[in-house]
């Protein structure tokens, strides 16, 4: 949520980096700014009655123990009047302050100015590429075959079980899983990051913290006789973790990892775009988070961006980065950049990783702060980054490493799955 004293100080420049982000209902930045402005002048006045009140009261007893009783009685009316007129300012400025926030919650992130302007993913900029895309040999398969052919996922009995999108894992296939999750945490504490297992239910003032709500109802699962939502991702139950604290300045950065599946609604078109692990309804997921102060949010983007590379060079597959166009960017984030991997088999590229800057976004509505040497009290800004999701990964290490004889996997996993490689 942006704060309301940035927007009030930087109207024209909010509506313009909004414009960014083809943000369609600008007018709702003037609404805000209306909106406060009632609420002070409600405030102001509230509080003016509320201090009659207490001046007039406090002379009740001075008069009454002057014996003056006639004159207190007259006080007592008049501050029984003032009183009556407290209610319905009061409720005026609760409802005043209840349409201001449902306003706020409407206005997306500002986007750094290094965000590119765009409508659509082919407006994104490639940063950079890394590794080697392979040459497969005559006959190579996508994964949706090679799951079946080497027996690792089973998609109808997941959708037996559950429904369509919801993947079971056997033998082999969750082995791999489990050795990806167990390098990706082990990577990302050797780097200073404190791993965490969190619930993978959130209520509704933790989704509302993160920005999942009111944007992404549609997109979860939600637990209604609980009012619990499944996490879409760890990023939710972790990022709240700090919520309504104040942070000590010497424990900044706050580096976090966490394990979790993540359950999403939203399984888009038809097609083969979707088709396998390209797009599935639940799926597992390490994630890492960072707190940070607001002069070093963008200095711990660029750390994050690199950590993520270095990781997806270990896996030996080819890479490349993205910086999000205005119209491609989440709600939340200033700024985002995105990992891709180049699946040989099916000839085109899949993303696998969001690393994204939100500044003080998520943290005003969490109200994570910390007290600067001056003891004024600033947000700190949150930071959070796929390390990794796994089904695409898996994807294109099955189909990029497909042999006649078997799935070589990169070195980094031989000791973590026990073998070089998944036989036929």
């Amino acid at each position: 949520m942006l704060p309301i004293n940035v927007i009030r100080q930087n109207v024209q420049e909010v509506k313009e980096r909004l414009a960014v982000k083809n943000f369609k209902n600008p007018e709702l930045v003037d609404s805000v700014i209306e909106l406060d402005d009632r609420r002070k002048k409600l405030q102001l006045e509230f509080d003016t009655t509320q201090a009659s009140v207490n001046s007039a009261s406090k002379e009740i007893g001075g008069l009454m123990a002057k014996g003056e009783k006639e004159a207190a009685e007259a006080k007592k009316k008049e501050v029984a009047e003032l009183k009556n007129k407290l209610q319905p300012i009061q409720e005026q400025l609760s409802s005043t302050e209840e349409e201001l926030q449902q306003t706020l919650v409407q206005l997306p992130n500002l986007p750094s100015t290094l965000v590119p302007k765009g409508t659509s993913p082919e407006d994104n900029e490639v940063v950079r590429e890394g590794g080697v895309r392979p040459t497969l040999h005559a006959g190579a398969k996508p994964h949706w075959d090679l799951i079946k052919e080497y027996d690792i996922v089973d998609f109808e009995t997941g959708a037996k079980l559950t429904g369509s999108g919801f993947p079971l894992y056997k033998g082999r296939g969750a082995k791999l899983q489990r050795a990806l999750v167990q390098y990706f945490l082990d990577y990302n504490i050797e780097a200073g990051y404190t791993e965490y297992l969190p619930p993978f239910m959130v209520n509704e003032a933790s989704a509302y913290g993160t920005g999942q709500l009111p944007d992404k109802e549609g997109q979860m699962y939600h637990m209604q006789a609980d009012n619990f939502y499944m996490i879409p991702t760890s990023e939710v139950p972790v990022t709240n973790i700090y919520r309504d604290e104040i942070v000590k300045a010497e424990q900044l950065p706050v580096k976090m990892t966490a394990y979790s599946p993540c359950f999403r609604r939203e399984a888009g078109s038809f097609g083969k775009d979707v088709r396998g692990l390209n797009r599935v309804h639940q799926f597992e997921k390490v994630e890492i988070v960072q707190l940070v102060h607001p002069t070093k949010s963008y200095e711990a983007l660029e750390e994050m961006v690199a950590h993520v590379e270095r990781l997806l060079t270990s896996l030996e597959l080819p890479y490349r980065i993205l910086r999000l166009c205005g119209g491609d960017m989440s709600f939340t984030s200033a700024l985002t950049y995105d990992f891709e991997v180049y699946s040989a088999a099916q000839e085109r590229w899949l993303e696998v990783s969001s690393v994204s800057n939100f500044e003080g976004y998520q943290t005003n509505r969490m109200k994570i702060r910390f007290k600067d040497e001056t003891g004024k009290t600033q947000l700190v800004h949150s930071l959070n980054g796929s390390s990794l999701a796994l089904p695409r990964i898996v994807a294109c290490l099955l189909e990029n490493n497909q042999t006649d004889t078997g799935i070589q996997l990169p070195k980094a996993l031989h000791s973590y799955f026990g073998k070089e490689t998944i036989i036929k």
